[in-house]
């Protein structure tokens, strides 16, 4: 019988995840199926449990849910913890198993990928959402000095306060970053959905910086952004996403798939 999972989030549409999973599982011989499902934005627990009674063997969560997922979850992976965003669910005895694979595809896409070395960087990490909580503990592991700019820096501070005595993570305003440069700027805010831009100064990037938008699929707005102010590097997401589906898949599936072809594959 066909293994069945998803990928839940409200909007769902644009995704690529029921792309990758399906070659991902053409490579590794692998009979499953995936598929994209949106959720009411009242309705994702009410989701969670359809797929159980369905059958499903563990799903994705992406944007609005990985809290709300992290919260449902009967047992929590030490990623999920660290993020307390939970964004790769396992169905097993009966238990919600939640992880989060966020923070190490975007560590895998940088350094792998892209042949960005990490160590003794200084990262402004923008947002303070799911998004930024699940890569924040790798980034902080990778040794890099963090700041974190949000709009309200209340949200911002929440999360810099886990790594309070460390010396090396602070929360930022937007106001503050004026006359900061960093080696890597990674924009985490959902802003590129809505075709808008983090309120940015001019000058945030040291040379050979790395500009990198966990949106993908198009040139967002902190893209033109950054080309524009001589960022050496520009990326999007799509590497991020395809090194966070392949963990996933490894979790549920005991084969991690080489991701190499199946990201040349999307990008042509």
């Amino acid at each position: 019988m066909t293994d069945k999972y998803a990928v839940i989030g409200n909007p769902i549409s644009h995704s690529k995840s029921p792309l990758i999973h399906s070659l991902f599982a053409a490579q590794t011989g692998q009979d499953m199926s995936y598929e994209a499902i949106e959720a009411p934005l009242d309705g994702f627990a009410a989701t969670i449990q359809r797929l159980r009674s369905e059958g499903y063997k563990g799903c994705n969560v992406t944007v609005p849910f990985k809290f709300e997922a992290y919260q449902l979850c009967d047992e929590l992976a030490p990623r999920a913890r660290d993020a307390k965003a939970v964004n790769t669910i396992v169905f097993r005895d009966g238990k919600i198993l939640g992880t989060n694979t966020d923070g190490a595809g975007l560590l895998n896409d940088i350094q792998n990928n892209l042949g960005v070395k990490l160590m003794w960087k200084d990262a402004l990490l923008l947002g303070a959402g799911g998004a930024a909580a699940g890569v924040l503990w790798p980034l902080f592991n990778a040794g890099i000095g963090i700041d974190i700019a949000n709009r309200t820096i209340e949200k911002a501070q929440l999360l810099a306060d886990e790594f309070k005595g460390s010396g090396t993570v602070y929360a930022r305003r937007y106001d503050e970053l004026a006359g900061r440069k960093y080696d890597l700027v990674i924009n985490a805010t959902s802003s590129g959905l809505k075709d808008d831009l983090p309120p940015l100064p001019d000058g945030l990037f040291k040379p050979g910086a790395l500009a990198y938008d966990m949106m993908y699929g198009r040139e967002t707005p902190f893209m033109a952004y950054a080309r524009k102010q001589g960022a050496a590097l520009v990326a999007d997401g799509l590497g991020m996403l395809v090194e966070q589906a392949a963990d996933a898949f490894l979790l549920w599936r005991g084969v991690r798939p080489d991701t190499r072809p199946v990201l040349e594959k999307l990008r042509t």
